[in-house]
């Protein structure tokens, strides 16, 4: 059985996956961090100095105590965070667009095949031509 294992787990494809999800954990990490360092602060400063991430839809305030202690929690649906997930998907859904772009031109085209014979039909055809005559 750990034989087995040793030798599924060794497969290319195993292996290729593993890679790919290593890279696509990386990369997305990457962009999150580009996303919300660069490019949410300039959209943040040509909306008028907004920082989306704030941005936000109280449902209920928070309750302070006579001590100056919160007692129950603000609640608020934080609408801000979406749009800063969404202009992520869009970035990393065009980054993975770009790489496998660059990926697919660096494939070789297939070779052209050989253009097929006659077709049994056509010769069928030509010999009944022939037969005519």
């Amino acid at each position: 059985m750990f034989k087995e294992f040793k030798d599924f787990i060794m497969t290319g494809n195993v292996m290729d996956f593993a890679v790919a999800v290593i890279m696509a954990g990386a990369i997305g990490a990457v962009i999150n961090s580009f996303v919300a360092d660069i490019i949410m602060p300039i959209i943040g400063h040509f909306a008028g100095g907004i920082n989306f991430a704030d941005l936000k839809h109280v449902l209920s305030p928070a309750v302070m105590g006579t001590d100056g202690a919160v007692t129950t929690l603000e609640n608020a649906v934080m609408y801000g965070k979406w749009i800063n997930t969404i202009i992520s998907l869009i970035t990393v859904g065009f980054v993975m667009f770009l790489i496998v772009r660059a990926y697919n031109k660096t494939k070789k085209p297939p070779e052209p095949t050989a253009p097929a014979g006659p077709s049994d039909i056509d010769l069928l055809s030509e010999i009944r031509d022939l037969l005519k005559k």
